[in-house]
């Protein structure tokens, strides 16, 4: 039989045989015995993103925490208002009764039954109050900033598992099509073998191609069921969903320098913004403790009616007084308070530095790995023009027999890794640009 015949009769029956195996149809969503398949969910990342800002657990305990803190500084300042309380005293005691032991105290108890009003007002501690305020402001700031920042960090993790499904979707498809091809290369050299045309060891090596595709294609399923697993987390569905999601517009090149981008992250992350109040938080609560040496002036005023009691009592009753308390001794529990926050207020100052240090690392670190997934977008694309003229060539010297099938499948495998690699490019840039607005405090 002529060559041109054999290869015709190939192309023929093969696509036959690539409609009957199951193995090419693209892995669908599965479902428990006797229920119907689960459809996809359709998304686009900023959907994605929204749904995951309702649902996840780490942000809401967050935001519950930030709004905690911002009610203590209303604790504090309550301290400048003025406290009322009303009371109701009945008391009986024997003629002549005295406390004479327990305490210094008034010792005489008259029978009575007195009803009154109490109002205390604090008129100055020296500032230890307002620095309280202010460092509980401080540290309800940091807390806001703690709650942007575990934001970021669920935006940054929605971006990243998106970008996987996606890339994991186009390796699958390129799995699916290698595999159809290497089977068709694989059907075509039977044939020939069946003719007299090639040799048993041809076959060999175009099964062992094919069965190495199989892989691939398994591989390829496994790591999407993966991705679509890491994206279902990360939107906070406890269960496996299975998603058909849209593609995104490509980001835009890298800047020209990274010293822009470093200003920037110094400028908005909310860790290092975070931080900051936290020493400014510091500061506040080391005045305060020094405050602890000055006197604190109080004023309390008490009226009342004495309705039932005894003759020496008068039906009405009022004061006023003022009162100063002085510390003079307590065994050094304010020198050690204030030692304390002082030294407290020295270790927020070096962890700010640390964490701006890390912060510029960091930012070096994404714009470089975003540099080189962008320069990547462009090397690939000559790799998979090349790997592809390389199999062509391949091919057509070995139909003429001028090579052997050891080239042809070293082209079939360059093409794959080229194939591969191309599909990876687009979607580790993006999510490498994800990770570079995260580093610079634009993830929000």
């Amino acid at each position: 039989m002529p060559l041109r015949s054999v290869f015709v009769a190939a192309i023929i029956l093969v696509p036959a045989a690539l409609a009957d195996d199951p193995g090419q149809a693209t892995p669908t969503a599965a479902a428990p015995h006797g229920a119907a398949p689960q459809p996809p969910l359709e998304l686009t990342l900023q959907q994605a993103e929204k749904i995951a800002l309702q649902n996840n657990p780490r942000l809401s305990a967050a935001q519950y925490a930030a709004a905690a803190s911002a009610e203590v500084p209303k604790q504090y300042r309550a301290s400048f208002q003025p406290t009322a309380f009303g009371s109701l005293t009945a008391a009986g005691a024997s003629d002549g009764t005295r406390i004479a032991a327990g305490a210094l105290n008034n010792p005489i108890i008259y029978n009575r039954l007195a009803s009154g009003i109490g109002v205390s007002q604090l008129i100055t501690d020296f500032g230890r109050t307002a620095n309280l305020a202010s460092s509980a402001e401080a540290h309800a700031r940091a807390q806001q900033q703690n709650s942007n920042a575990t934001r970021a960090d669920v935006l940054l993790d929605v971006d990243t598992a998106y970008f996987g499904v996606l890339r994991a979707q186009s390796v699958l498809k390129v799995a699916e099509e290698t595999v159809a091809a290497r089977r068709l290369v694989a059907e075509q050299i039977e044939v020939l073998a069946r003719n007299s045309l090639k040799s048993n060891l041809d076959v060999s090596f175009a099964n062992v191609n094919l069965s190495e595709a199989k892989l691939l294609l398994a591989s390829a399923q496994n790591e999407l069921k993966a991705a679509e697993a890491r994206l279902a987390t990360a939107l906070g569905y406890p269960n496996q969903r299975y998603f058909k999601l849209a593609d995104e517009p490509m980001p835009p090149a890298p800047p020209d320098s990274f010293e822009s981008l470093i200003a920037e992250a110094i400028r908005n992350r909310p860790e290092l913004a975070s931080l900051r109040y936290e020493q400014e938080s510091a500061a506040s609560l080391a005045k305060a403790e020094r405050a602890l040496w000055f006197p604190t002036v109080s004023m309390i005023a008490n009226i009342g009616l004495v309705p039932m009691g005894v003759a020496a009592l008068q039906n009405q009753y009022g004061a006023v007084g003022a009162n100063i308390n002085i510390p003079i001794f307590n065994g050094g529990l304010f020198k050690a308070r204030r030692t304390e926050a002082e030294l407290r207020e020295r270790s927020a100052e070096e962890r700010v530095k640390d964490l701006q240090n890390r912060v510029v690392r960091d930012v070096q670190v994404a714009y470089l790995n975003a540099l080189n997934g962008y320069e990547r977008l462009g090397l690939t694309n000559q790799l998979l023009n090349q790997a592809k003229m390389a199999l062509e060539l391949a091919q057509s010297r070995y139909d003429l027999g001028l090579s052997s099938i050891v080239e042809l499948s070293q082209a079939q495998l360059n093409l794959t890794s080229a194939q591969i690699a191309q599909a990876s490019a687009r979607y580790d840039y993006q999510a490498q640009w994800s990770a570079l607005e995260y580093q610079i405090g634009a993830l929000r």
